[in-house]
């Protein structure tokens, strides 16, 4: 194997679990204690020993999600085994965008924790993955039902999309995706529309906010969620993450394009192994 063949994986929210990074936290300890300082609570501890409850929780779910994905892809990459190119999953970008040199640790630590704080603020939405039924006509069922509040949020691959929107639509869909042909509809536990147009108002807040930091031009390619290609430039950074929390994941066409850039061989930094479970039906 050679290094030009790895690509690196950063999973986003769903892959949160209870002791997640506890062999990373003393390896790492400088980052540690920084992002404590940071978030102004035991991080570390919040992922090593939870509650599942409150770890679920958006606010606290993005910056520890981004905390252990960061730590593991610095554990794992050395001299003779570094990615030859990245992406993250929604909320994963961010440390792929890290890991590259685009920011510091702390400076995207501290975007990731404001990102969750004013999205948790945005309520009464929900998600749903749809299994093996395609965009057209996941479509043609909101249209016959007139449920024209949910928006396509993650084209995860060829078999799952997720769906996004306010939960009481969410609900009335699950029925009617299952009669069109959907082998599942399965509700999500999140806290919010995530990639939806219920976001656009903490992305309009979120804007603000990135006005405040310097980007930087990335040591690698990183795919973005929003367009399925690399970022071409620094200055194309903040945009694009700001349509990221409105727009749709583009997953699937993600990984497509990372294969055809020669990517063979795929490393998911952080916990669980979702992105791992997807490339599979990729």
């Amino acid at each position: 194997m050679t290094p030009f063949d790895i690509a690196f994986l950063f999973p986003g929210q769903g892959s949160q679990t209870a002791g997640m990074g506890a062999e990373l936290f003393g390896q790492f300890a400088d980052e540690v204690a920084e992002a404590n300082e940071i978030l102004g609570c035991s991080l570390s501890n919040l992922c090593v020993n939870g509650p599942e409850e409150q770890l679920g929780q958006t606010q606290y779910t993005q910056p520890a999600l981004y905390l252990v994905s960061y730590l593991h892809s610095r554990a794992i990459s050395s001299d003779t085994e570094k990615p030859a190119m990245a992406a993250g999953h929604s909320v994963g970008e961010f440390a792929a965008l890290a890991y590259a040199g685009a920011f510091s640790f702390s400076d995207g630590l501290k975007m990731v924790a404001k990102r969750g704080e004013i999205m948790s603020h945005v309520t009464g939405g929900g998600m749903a993955a749809v299994i093996a039924l395609d965009a057209d006509k996941i479509k043609e069922v909101f249209a016959d039902k007139d449920l024209t509040g949910i928006d396509l949020a993650n084209f995860n691959s060829p078999g799952q999309i997720v769906i996004s929107g306010p939960a009481a639509e969410i609900s009335e869909s699950l029925a009617p995706l299952k009669e069109a042909g959907a082998k599942l509809v399965v509700p999500l536990k999140v806290s919010g529309a995530f990639h939806s147009r219920m976001m656009e108002e903490p992305a309009q807040k979120f804007a603000e906010f990135l006005k405040d930091f310097s980007f930087q031009e990335t040591s690698i390619p990183v795919y973005a969620n929003v367009t399925a290609s690399p970022y071409p430039d620094a200055s194309s950074i903040p945009e694009t993450l700001v349509r990221q929390i409105h727009s749709p994941v583009r997953w699937s066409d993600s990984i497509l394009a990372m294969r055809s850039a020669g990517a063979d061989t795929f490393e998911e930094c952080g916990p669980g192994k979702v992105l791992s479970k997807l490339l599979r039906q990729i």
